[in-house]
């Protein structure tokens, strides 16, 4: 596809060519893409729907985990639909402000799905460490607040990102997005104006949220388990730890996959176009489709009441 060096005055619509390199197998692509993301839907709405029937789920961890599913079922709603559109029936054309709006939905989920983590860690953090107390601390009223706080965080800060491409770039030297979704760089990457602010305020936005996330989570889950390992008995240390394993999972594949997705876009000029976007699609699908499995297998109150679903 040839790419005019004509500047562009604000395009009205974008291209998406989905994954450079691999237009020929793009069709074959859409097929795991497309089984992980109806397996995140049947398993995040089961999730949803036992944590809604059931009263004795209707606590602090459950309720963020209901949210996280919410969470998931939007972001991966907001990119796969497109996404195998370009796949399977070559529909790359996007109206621009679609884009905006794509990306507004994609990053605002990601910052709020890393709110509920963080969320969730401090739940554990106050159950295990202080035990007597959890129920005083983590009422419903706190609960909402931190529904609102987290999901008001994200938007705000990304909304600033929206605001600063359309104030600031008006001229862009193409119109043809190389990656299967619009992703922030990926749109600013377009502009042939200055950038360097629109850089600066991404960044900004992911140390300020991932950054000051994952260090909270950390120093939660280290104050955790310098308590469980204090414990006299065996058996209890192993309850403790066992409350927090489905958290530590989901941590982990949350983070590393959207760490190296971020530097990646940023800083990894050798890294095949390919590599990078395959890693990026895979990190914002992979979180859906494996957060009800990982609940699922890991906590026994969802499991028991999932097992009877399927009895019944």
């Amino acid at each position: 596809m040839s790419i005019s060096n004509v500047t562009i005055f604000m395009p009205s619509v974008l291209t998406l060519i989905g994954i450079p390199g691999l237009e020929s197998v793009q069709c074959w692509i859409g097929i795991p893409f497309c089984a992980m993301y109806l397996i995140a839907m049947i398993g995040n709405s089961l999730l949803l729907i036992i944590i809604i029937s059931e009263h004795s789920l209707h606590q602090p961890m459950y309720i963020f985990l209901g949210m996280l599913g919410v969470t998931d079922i939007a972001l991966s709603t907001s990119i796969v639909p497109k996404m195998l559109g370009i796949f399977w029936f070559h529909i790359t054309e996007i109206y621009f402000d679609s884009c905006l709006l794509q990306m507004w939905l994609i990053h605002t989920l990601q910052c709020t799905e890393s709110g509920i983590l963080l969320a969730m860690a401090l739940d554990r953090y106050v159950a295990i460490c202080y035990p007597l107390r959890h129920a005083a601390i983590f009422s419903h009223h706190l609960v909402t607040q931190i529904a609102a706080m987290v999901t008001l965080r994200a938007a705000i800060l990304v909304t600033a990102c929206l605001v600063l491409i359309k104030l600031r770039l008006q001229f862009y030297q193409t119109t043809v997005i190389s990656h299967s979704y619009c992703e922030h760089m990926a749109v600013v990457k377009l502009a042939a104006e200055n950038i360097r602010v629109n850089k600066i305020y991404g960044l900004f936005v992911a140390f300020t949220v991932a950054g000051l996330d994952i260090v909270l989570i950390t120093l939660s889950y280290i104050q955790i388990f310098i308590t469980v390992f204090r414990l006299p008995q065996k058996e209890a240390r192993l309850k403790a730890f066992n409350t927090c394993v489905a958290h530590i999972c989901v941590f982990l594949q949350f983070y590393s996959l959207g760490f190296f997705s971020f530097f990646a876009h940023r800083f990894g000029s050798h890294i095949p176009p390919y590599i990078h976007i395959l890693f990026s699609s895979t990190y914002l699908l992979v979180p859906p489709f494996l957060n009800p499995l990982v609940y699922g297998a890991k906590t026994k109150q969802i499991r028991v009441h999932m097992v009877k679903i399927f009895c019944s």
